[in-house]
């Protein structure tokens, strides 16, 4: 019989925080979620609403940066764990507005540890990004857990402070964290601002593909399906005071990528051209050259490897968008 948790979800109504979210409801019956999201233009209640016929999930509409409501929550449903997900994220809205990223990333996280401090006594999983090591040359070995942080967007800035307060909050008052840095995440309802969805949106209302400088910037991607595999494992077996990344060994330059998605939509006969809408835009500022994920750490200790192909899910995320816009 599992012991009974009350376990806070952060950012429930974001990309992966609703994919963790029905996992961990569906999957664990005799664990009390409760899932918090204060509802931004990234979210999407309609992700989780299935869930709402569900006894052990409860969801709340609070804002981390709120500290008052984040003590009170924690005080009045007993909260045992907290897997954290919450946060501002796209790098381009961290450009325009730095500030709202530090608020949010940084302070909303201080609140949450001080919360968990004084009324939990379970784990504190904190999610972060590959972001917070900067960037790699080709050729460069990718990223490990020991790989230095040297974040180059106001996002990653955000990100890596927010981690090395997860990490003192360990060191110094002794409780029960773990950290992930993950590869960029693909899969069903990402918000459109994101290269994947906006790329099938493009092309599915015909407009032209947009493409930072020269498309040959590296990113490694994973599926969410993956990631959500990797979460629960290590939230259930991670050593205190733990870190891992999670990657999939899918390295692909932006124009590869784009150029895959084509082709894809031109094989299903989604658009007869769809390459012709390629369009070449200046570059982001600070743009990163290449990310890479190395989480053979994660195999050794935990024995977790990516289980989703993928060229079969991005046809599969394709075929979601697609018929969503139907």
């Amino acid at each position: 019989m599992q012991k009974a948790k009350n376990i806070l979800i952060t950012g429930e109504s974001g990309f992966i925080g609703s994919h963790l979210t029905k996992h961990f409801v569906t999957t664990y019956p005799n664990y009390v979620i409760h899932a918090l999201d204060c509802l931004t233009y990234a979210s999407n209640k309609n992700f989780t609403k299935n869930l709402e016929s569900f006894s052990n999930y409860h969801f709340h509409k609070i804002d981390i940066r709120n500290r008052n409501d984040i003590t009170q929550l924690f005080i009045e449903h007993n909260i045992s764990d907290v897997i954290h997900l919450a946060a501002e994220s796209h790098v381009d809205n961290s450009i325009k507005t730095p500030l709202l990223f530090a608020e949010t990333n940084i302070l909303g996280t201080i609140n949450l540890l001080d919360a968990f401090k004084k009324n939990a006594s379970g784990k504190f999983l904190h999610v972060s990004t590959d972001e917070v090591y900067g960037d790699l040359d080709i050729g460069d070995k990718p990223f490990t857990e020991s790989s230095v942080y040297a974040p180059n967007s106001p996002y990653s800035a955000s990100k890596a402070a927010s981690d090395h307060f997860v990490h003192a909050y360990y060191k110094t008052y002794g409780i029960n964290t773990t950290i992930t840095n993950c590869s960029n995440n693909y899969g069903p309802h990402q918000h459109c601002e994101k290269l994947i969805p906006t790329v099938i949106f493009s092309i599915l209302k015909n407009k032209k593909i947009p493409i930072y400088g020269t498309g040959k910037n590296i990113r490694d991607w994973l599926y969410v399906g993956d990631h959500v595999g990797a979460l629960d494992l290590i939230f259930h077996k991670a050593d205190k005071g733990t870190t891992y990344n999670i990657g999939a060994n899918n390295e692909l330059s932006n124009i590869e990528l784009i150029h895959r998605i084509c082709d894809i939509f031109l094989d299903k006969k989604y658009h007869a051209n769809p390459r012709s809408l390629i369009s070449f835009v200046p570059d982001r500022l600070g743009h990163d050259k290449r990310y890479a994920i190395d989480y053979s750490k994660l195999n050794r200790e935990l024995s977790w490897k990516p289980v989703f192909d993928f060229d079969t899910t991005l046809k599969s995320t394709i075929d979601w968008y697609v018929k969503k816009t139907k």
